[in-house]
């Protein structure tokens, strides 16, 4: 067994100096991306409708941390040395699952039931009913404040673990985020990496037209953070940036913001006006299929 295989089956993160090749590595990554996207429509034709764009949008950044940067067990998903990887955005549970399924915590049979009755795979994703969920976000604003705690209880059991918390633009107008993201700073939480997606989109309209935030990087920067900004859809860079990030020096946390496009990769949803919620018609859902597909091939 070689270095790589044995990290895999420890469920230890592969560093990229045992990896066969970096370009290798992408192509590994493009493909999960794919994947994650094709897995997300399968489960919204389910109920018709869903927060299907933002799952589209977040694909690139899930298929790097899943397919490439966590230390995880997909046979025991309570591992107390995985990395922790929290979704602040309940709402983006369809990428979260489809991402789960490519790092093989869950079936793929089971995306079917997406929203079901008795699913374990609710509209938003709860931490009590799905394997690899690590908190039940939906209420903008408490991930990065569960991501501290968990960060101080790492660090206390000496675990050298990182916490991942992903949240979106709009989740930075709550106040309780920049409480968290002063306190992370503060106590020097070097296991930490938020990601922030900048889609520019809320359930009120643009995030810059409710209330701008920018720049978002530097705000990071004021409460003592590391902070990066990268194109959300260019593997490369987002392989280059987590990895970099993870091996800072310490004591500080890490901040990633990703520019993001909502429907990522389904042009004519890319180009819908309403986008935070939508429904795509019975005779669409063939068409986004198709347009995935050649995007992935073009």
């Amino acid at each position: 067994m070689n270095t790589e295989d044995s990290a895999r089956a420890t469920g230890e993160r592969i560093p990229a100096e045992t990896t066969v090749t970096r370009q290798k590595r992408l192509e590994r990554i493009r493909e999960a991306a794919f994947n994650i996207r094709s897995s997300a429509l399968i489960q919204a034709e389910v109920q018709g409708q869903g927060y299907i764009g933002q799952a589209l949008d977040i694909a690139d950044v899930l298929a790097v941390l899943y397919a490439d940067q966590l230390a995880l067990r997909p046979d025991d998903p309570e591992w107390e040395g995985r990395d922790r990887c929290l979704l602040s955005i309940g709402h983006y549970a369809l990428a979260l699952y489809a991402a789960l399924v490519e790092a093989k915590v869950l079936p793929a049979e089971e995306l079917d039931t997406y929203a079901t009755d008795d699913s374990r795979l609710p509209m938003s994703a709860m931490a009590s009913y799905t394997p690899g969920v690590e908190i039940s976000g939906g209420s903008l604003g408490h991930g990065l404040t569960i991501a501290n705690g968990i960060a101080m209880g790492l660090k206390r059991k000496d675990n050298p673990a990182f916490v991942y918390n992903i949240l979106s633009d709009g989740e930075l107008n709550e106040g309780s985020t920049w409480e968290a993201a002063a306190v992370a700073g503060h106590h020097e939480l070097d296991n930490l990496i938020a990601i922030v997606d900048f889609n520019d989109q809320q359930a009120d309209g643009k995030s810059s037209g409710v209330l701008g935030m920018e720049p978002v990087d530097q705000k990071f920067e004021t409460f003592g953070w590391i902070a990066r900004r990268v194109d959300g859809h260019d593997l490369p860079a987002l392989l280059t940036a987590l990895e970099e990030l993870r091996a800072e020096e310490a004591g500080k946390p890490r901040c990633l913001v990703v520019d993001t496009k909502l429907g990522k990769g389904v042009e004519f949803l890319e180009t819908r006006e309403k986008l935070h919620f939508m429904r795509v018609a019975p005779d669409e859902w063939a068409t986004a299929h198709q347009q995935l597909k050649e995007s992935y091939e073009a």
